[in-house]
């Protein structure tokens, strides 16, 4: 009986271990993407930093990336940026992988 309440244990520690690094990554890679898309509308220095806090932000609107993709397209849109959704989502998507392997090696 014991042995099962460790695996159990285990296992929820793991869960608990494996949601922080997602949300780390997540964060991660949206303060990249800020600064990505920063540039792209002219932004610099602290305007940029601004920027990038403004889309990690963003993300806690919903669960998933819905919240953060419609933002960026929002302001890039608004700034007439030619950038599609396909090139937006494929550096969302680069910049998770890079995340979750500069998390791995810290």
């Amino acid at each position: 009986m014991t042995s099962m309440k460790d695996r159990e244990e285990g296992f929820e520690r793991q869960f608990a271990h494996d949601e922080e690094l997602r949300f780390k990554a997540s964060a991660r890679r949206n303060r990249q993407l800020g600064l990505w898309i920063a540039e792209k509308l002219g932004k610099s220095g602290a305007e940029a930093e601004a920027y990038a806090k403004e889309v990690v932000v963003s993300d806690f609107v919903e669960a998933g990336d819905e919240d953060v993709y419609r933002k960026v397209k929002a302001d890039i849109d608004a700034a007439g940026v030619p950038l599609s959704e396909h090139q937006i989502r494929r550096k969302m998507d680069e910049l998770m992988a890079l995340a979750v392997e500069q998390l791995k090696t810290t």
